[in-house]
Order: structure tokens, then sequence, then C-alpha cells
């Protein structure tokens, strides 16, 4: 079955059982009753409670929970507090989150008119928009904001500005009784939909769609349905898993070998959730806000507002950006671009004869003579005085103003270029005005052809002297014109936007135009900006596609046309199924669903109410370049995340294995609970200061992603350097020193945590150690862990730790093994990210690329 907007006015409201004379009162009250208030319906709201139990379901919060509990156990209540006081705020700023999408769809119902006026019971009364049923008969004039979706009874001289539903740049004419040339809505010209608003003419509209069945009822839909997990959320998810599935086993094979030697089971397992807390990066949250926080702070001194920090995650991993067109890539206004005779040729004939029928016009001006008259330092009109005017109506599509000047008078016609081409015997060529032949007839033709193919919107301009005895027959007489030729307009490209987008392709973004434009207006203004097309998918494509058929298609094509808000989504959540981190650039109404469905939004700060509630990221400045920027701080904060994952679980897993293999043979603790929760939290301090530190260019060069495979292998090769040199510091310790067990545990405590502060140095960097110049508060945090690390023992604190002193020829042989295992982790490294790059280098996927879902 067709969509309604394709059927018949007349068939349509006899199936609903209206008349042209409106509703009876007590018909629409029935009505009310069966088809619901004509508003936007809210989405539900979640209970706090519900919502804090969904969101504690997270397998890293789970964790992090548990590490809190042992924590709380072994007395360790200021790492419960932490890792509290950040489980707390992330729950927050999702809850926030909620609440923003919320709040864009209660936007929406703003831009909808209150009040209208309705047929009822024969009258024109005024009603309020919310009691409007289908059947209603509603009266719009220029300036009305249409209440619901409906078909036009009737109509005259009437034009809407849909660009918030649509994308269109232009003015759209609407007729009744013209059926829709196609399936998209802005395909229907005898249909108006809620949210657009009349520029000028008159109309009865029959109301066929209130409420929630309305276009905007499914735009609103959209805006707060669940996000879904987004590339950070899922990142998250995936490493929560990993540490969750490596915690369970260190847990149950410590407490498996302590129970065979017959060893305390509370003590065993206290130290086996020592280990999993050792093991479980607990200030990752804190690490991520803080680095969040300060690329925050950098995008806003660039003039860009961060609403939701994780944003700039995102923009660090996304490898798609979509875009509007106007707006965005284009500067939301008309503009006169070109003014040709027959040949293309530029004539000022044209655009002064276009001018001064603009200038004298007395009806509401479109966009397109406002246009023409914004150069009103090139015609001087007053020299001119009208003497009458035919105004623009429908059937003839033209209008015509007759002026004169001393003793030359003349008819000035614009309109469309069709109409007013039938009314012409003679055309102008340079000076002369010879009679039409087929060759030149032809040359119009195709001139006509080429402007529209590439995008411009048309006029055709067209005069003629008058002698005064003939004056009011010339007015009335718009044949045997002289054709001039043609005036082209267009919506022009940002000056801007070719930079910007060579620069993010540069980058390995990908860009991708979504638009409710046409595709010859897309594939002009993409041209002037330099984008290779590699593929279009049209509105009635997409509508015909099933998801599944559309994520094969929307990976070749980087045009999409003449598509509507829910298709628009339907592209970003198809990008997204594929795997990609997809942005969102738009400021529309329209843009909401896919600002509210990708991973990051982008708006502008002059947008729509719902794209800039809708949107994550808002531009103060309207410069592309400075998404360029912020693409470029979104990676830089996540290298630095990494930094801390990596350093964490690398670092950690060789210390925690460590002593799980000590547990099997050591007649005692190779550690208490408390020292391993002690070295984890001296360590988490060094590495907290991770935010702030430079990164290496290559960091920022691609798209970067969490890559579980990569982290794995990276983990694997990196722990067991640092387990070697443990082992070599148990030999110093049992055989070398005869340590007793105190002196073991307080020695071991030592070297772990020296190794590790030294390792952020080596680890930090994919080039040598000392690339990039540490951060000074890197440096700060790390010397104040070397000297506790090394003085705590000798402090009347280090019997609240179980440590003791330790003699001078154990930090001798310490210095020696700390020197050599940099040494050797550094080539490790060097090697290890070598092999990265060869694999990369041979057309395989490169390790940051994106997440392997099996892991």
């Amino acid at each position: 079955m067709p969509d309604w907007w394709a059927l018949d006015a007349g068939a349509m409201l006899q199936s609903l059982g209206g008349a042209r004379g409106g509703l009876s009162d007590a018909e629409a009250r029935q009505r009310l009753l069966r088809y619901g208030p004509n508003r936007l319906a809210m989405a539900r709201r979640r209970h706090l409670v519900e919502e804090v139990a969904r969101r504690l379901g997270n397998p890293l919060v789970l964790v992090l929970l548990a590490a809190g509990v042992v924590s709380l156990l072994t007395g360790e209540g200021t790492s419960a507090w932490i890792i509290g006081v950040v489980v707390l705020l992330s729950l927050l700023l999702d809850q926030a989150q909620q609440q923003r999408a919320q709040a864009a769809a209660e936007r929406l119902g703003e831009t909808v008119a209150l009040r209208a006026r309705a047929w009822r019971g024969g009258v024109l009364q005024p009603v309020e928009v919310s009691t409007l049923v289908p059947g209603d008969v509603v009266q719009l004039a220029a300036g009305s904001l249409v209440p619901a979706d409906g078909l036009l009874l009737d109509a005259q001289d009437l034009f809407v500005q849909q660009s918030g539903l649509t994308g269109e740049s232009f003015p759209v004419e609407k007729r009744a009784g013209v059926a829709a040339h196609g399936p998209a809505m802005e395909e229907a010209p005898g249909a108006l939909f809620m949210g657009s608003s009349v520029l000028s003419g008159t109309a009865s509209l029959l109301v066929c769609r209130t409420g929630a069945q309305t276009q905007m009822a499914a735009i609103s839909r959209q805006v707060v349905s669940e996000r879904g997990d987004l590339a950070f959320e899922t990142d998250l998810r995936h490493f929560g898993n990993f540490i969750l599935r490596i915690t369970l086993f260190l847990v149950l094979f410590v407490v498996l070998v302590n129970g065979m030697a017959h060893r305390p089971w509370l003590e065993s397992f206290l130290f086996a959730m020592a280990l999993a807390v050792g093991l479980t990066p607990e200030l990752l949250p804190m690490v991520v806000t803080v680095s969040l926080s300060r690329g925050a702070l950098r995008l806003a001194r660039q003039q860009v507002i961060v609403k939701r920090l994780s944003a700039i995650h995102n923009l660090g991993s996304m490898d798609v950006l979509c875009t509007d067109k106007t707006g965005t890539l284009t500067e939301a206004r008309i503009e006169l671009v070109r003014h040709v005779d027959i040949r293309g040729q530029d004539s000022a004939v044209v655009f002064q004869a276009a001018y001064l029928n603009s200038y004298f016009e007395s009806g509401i001006r479109t966009p397109l003579e406002d246009a023409i008259l914004s150069h009103d330092d090139a015609i001087d009109a007053t020299s001119w005085r009208k003497i009458d005017e035919v105004p623009f109506d429908f059937e003839r599509r033209r209008l015509s103003v007759l002026i004169e000047r001393g003793d030359e008078r003349q008819l000035v016609v614009k309109g469309a270029p069709a109409d007013v081409l039938l009314h012409c015997d003679r055309y102008l060529q340079d000076e002369a005005q010879p009679p039409w032949n087929d060759a030149a007839r032809a040359q119009a033709t195709a001139t006509l052809q080429t402007l529209e193919s590439s995008g411009f919107r048309v006029l055709g301009i067209a005069f003629k002297a008058v002698p005064r005895s003939l004056e009011d027959a010339g007015l009335q007489d718009e044949n045997e014109l002289v054709f001039a030729g043609f005036a082209a307009f267009l919506d022009p490209p940002k000056a801007d936007a070719a930079a910007a987008i060579a620069d993010l392709t540069a980058q390995g973004v990908h860009i991708k135009v979504v638009t409710g434009d046409s595709d010859l207006v897309t594939r002009h203004v993409c041209v002037a900006l330099g984008m290779r097309i590699k593929g279009v998918l049209l509105g009635h494509e997409i509508a015909a596609m099933d998801d599944r058929a559309l994520a094969q298609r929307v990976h070749k094509a980087n045009l999409f046309c003449r598509v509507d808000p829910i298709q628009k989504n339907r592209v970003i959540c198809a990008l997204r199924a594929r795997g990609h981190v997809v942005g969102y650039l738009g400021d529309g109404v329209n843009d909401a669903p896919a600002l509210h469905s990708a991973d990051v939004g982008i708006s502008v700060d002059t947008a729509a109410d719902t794209a800039r509630a809708s949107a994550d990221l808002i531009m103060l400045r309207h410069d592309l370049a400075v998404l360029s920027a912020a693409v470029s701080e979104g990676r830089r904060t996540f290298a630095n995340t990494r930094k801390y994952i990596l350093l964490g679980t690398s670092s950690n897993f060789g210390n925690m294995a460590s002593m799980a293999m000590a547990a099997a043979f050591l007649p005692f603790l190779p550690m208490l609970p408390v020292q391993i929760l002690l070295n984890n939290l001296l360590y988490d301090t060094v590495s907290a200061t991770l935010p702030l530190d430079r990164v290496d260019p290559g960091e920022t060069a691609a798209p970067q992603r969490w890559d579980m495979a990569q982290l794995r292998r990276f983990m694997f090769v990196i722990g067991p350097v640092s387990s070697l040199f443990d082992l070599a510091t148990f030999y110093l310790l049992l055989v070398v020193l005869d340590a007793a067990p105190a002196q073991f545990q307080s020695g071991w405590f030592v070297e772990s945590l020296t190794t590790q502060v030294l390792a952020v140095f080596v680890i930090r960097t994919h080039g040598r150690a000392l690339d990039g110049r540490p951060h000074p508060a890197l440096w700060g945090a790390a010397a104040t862990a070397l000297v506790l690390a090394v003085g705590l023992p000798f402090t009347p604190l280090a019997a609240l730790f179980g440590l003791v002193p330790l003699p001078p020829v154990f930090y001798a042989a310490l210095m020696g093994m700390t020197a050599a295992y940099l040494v050797l982790l550094e080539v490790v490294k060097r090697r290890f990210y070598g092999t990265v790059t060869a694999r990369k280098n041979r057309g395989k996927p490169a390790t940051h690329a994106r997440i392997r879902r099996s892991s």
C-alpha cells in the first residue's frame, strides 16, 4: 500500500469520513479519544533504581566493585573509597546522558504550533493543536506552522520551508491535487508535514496523521531510543570481560595451589583476591575521566563545547564522518551564482532584468529574490518607476512588472524557465534580438539542462519594450517576449570546507554526505569541495532495502541523497553495524536521530534546539577545520588512556603471575595482601599522571581503537619480562641473602614497585624510552613513588605494612637488575611494535584499527 502522502486528497477525505466544512465538535471529541492527543509522545522514564541496576551489569564495574569489597576486607579503606567514588561518577555521567536525550525529544515538541485555525461544524475557529484529529480541515497562511501531517485540499501561491525535516535548501512549492512523483515525502507536492512553516500563500489542509503517527514523532522516537553501546562503551565492556576472565583464573589457581599445600583457606582466599585487585585497573575510570576532561578543556579553547566526555574518545576512534550538506558543507543561504544568456555566457542584461523585476515586486519575497537584491550596489533602480505588476501564481508560474524610465517602458518577466520560454518569440544575442530558430532553441535547452544538472535552481528572464499607447495590453499580454537568459542560484559551499575535508581524509577519516537534498545539487557541492564521488544511494533505494542489504551498500557509497530523517538514522546504524566508529555532523531537526545514534554527534551553536540537544559536541566557531583539531585531540586522549591500560595490564600481569608461581613453592605468602594493595595504589598514582603526557605523532595519524588481541599479545610478551626479573629477585633473596619471610616480602615489594614505575618511561612511547619528553607531572609522581618504595621500610610506617629494612647489598643488586630489566624491556618493546608495523605493511588489518568481536 502506498504511503498516505501519495494518495488523492479527495479519496483520503472520503476514507476519513470528513468534509470540507470540517468535523462536528462531537465527532472531533470522539476521534480524540480514539487517536489520542496531537502531541509528541515522550519515552518512558526509567526509575533510578532500574537505571543503576542496568549499569552495574557492566563487567568492568563488577570487577571494580569486587576489588572495593576486598580492599575493605583487607583494611584498605582508602582504596575502597577511591573505587566507590569512580564507580559513582561513572553512573552519574551515564544518567546525565539519558536525561539529555529526553530533553532533546522535549525540544521537538516546542517546534510545533500551539494553536491552529480549523473548520469545526462549518465554522472556522481557533483550536488547540493538541485536539486536532485525522479528518480535521485546517486553514493555513503565511507565517503558519504546520500543526500535523496532511494533504492539501486547495492551495494558492503556497511555498513552505521544510528544510528542517528534509534538508532541502530552497523553499518548496506545494500544490493541491498533484500526485507524488516518488516514494519519499519530499517528492509529495500535495502533502505538508508537522514542523514545516508556510512562507507565502494560503491553503486548506486535510489532517491525515496526528501525534505519534506523524513524521516528527518518528524523529522523536529515534532521539529518545536507547543508543546502545557506542564505541567507547563497547571498548570498555570488552576490556572488562577480558580482565574478568584473567582475574577469575588467577583467583582459582592461587586458591587451588594454597589449598593443596594445606594453607589456611581464609588467608589464601584474601591473598588470591588481593592478586585480583592488583590486576584490576581500579583507577581506569578516573584516568579516563581526567584524560577526557583535559581534552574537553583543550577543545573549549578552540571553541568546541563537549557535552559528553566519552565523545572525545569516540572522536579519536572515528573512521567515518557523515555530514549533512545544508549549513555544514554549505552556507545555508541562497546566492545568485550565475546570470547567463542562452549560450551560457555571462550577461549583464540578464542580471539587470532580474534585479529590476525583484526590486519592484510588491509580494512576499522568496530567498531567490533576496539573493538577487543582495547585489544592491550593482544596479541603480531609482531611475525607474513601476507602473504595474502581475504577481506570481501557480498557473502562470511567472511574475511580471511594467516599469518606465523617461520615454522607455519595459515589461520584465521572471519565472519557471520552461513557462517563460513558451512566451518568447525572440532571444537576446549580444545587441540583437533575432527570432527563434531550431539551433537557438536547442542551445537554450542545452544551457538550461547543464545548469539544472549541475544542481542550480534556475529562473528564466525575459523582457519586451512596451509602447505607451499599449500600456494596459502590454501588462496583460506576456507574449512575444525577448528571452534574455537564465539566473542560476545555489547554496554555496563553505570556504573552509574543502581544506577541512582534505585534512580529515588525510587523517584516515572517510567522509560521507547524508542529505535530504537532490543528488544533482549534492554532486555539484561535492565536486566543488574536491570530494571524489564513489557511489550514490537515493532515499527510495534505501527504503527498498532491509538493514542487512543496506549494511552491504553503505560501505561503497559516499553520497546519500533524498533521504528522510529515519533513513539518515538507518545509514548511521548500518555503518556502525559494519564495525565503523561513526561521527555525524548536522544542524537541523531532520539530523536529530542521526546525531543521537552516531558514536559522536557534532552540531553548531546556531543549530535547531533539537539538534543541539542531541549532539555530543557543539562547535561555537563555524569552521570545519576545528573538526580536524578535535579529531587529533580525541586521538591524543585515546593514546594516553591506552598507555594506562598497556602499562597496568602488562606490568601487573607479570607481577601477579610471579606471585601466583611463588605461592606454589614458598611456605609463606610472597607478599602480604596489604603490601599488594599498597604497591598497586602507588603505581596507579604514577599512572594517573598519564593523561597529561605527550604522545607520539604516529598515535594521532590514524583512527585508534582498543584491540583486545593486541592487548593480550602485549601483556603476554611484556609480562614475562617482568616475571623473569622477579624470579631473579627471588633467587637473590632466598639463596644469596637467605632472607626471612618478612625480608623476602619487603625486598620483593621494593623491587616490584621500582621496576613497575621505571617501566612507565619505556612503555609510554613506541620509540625510544625518553622520546617525546615525559610530562613534568609524570617525572614528579615517579620520583615520589621511588622514594617511598626505597625509604618506606626504614620509616615508622613500615610496621603498618609488614615491611622491614633491607641490607645495602640488596639495593646494589637491585640497581643492576633494574638497569638490565629496562634494557631488555626496551628491546622486547621495539620488536613487538616492529612486528605490528610489519603486519600492517603486509596489508593485514592494523592492530589499532578495530576490536576483534570474538575477544
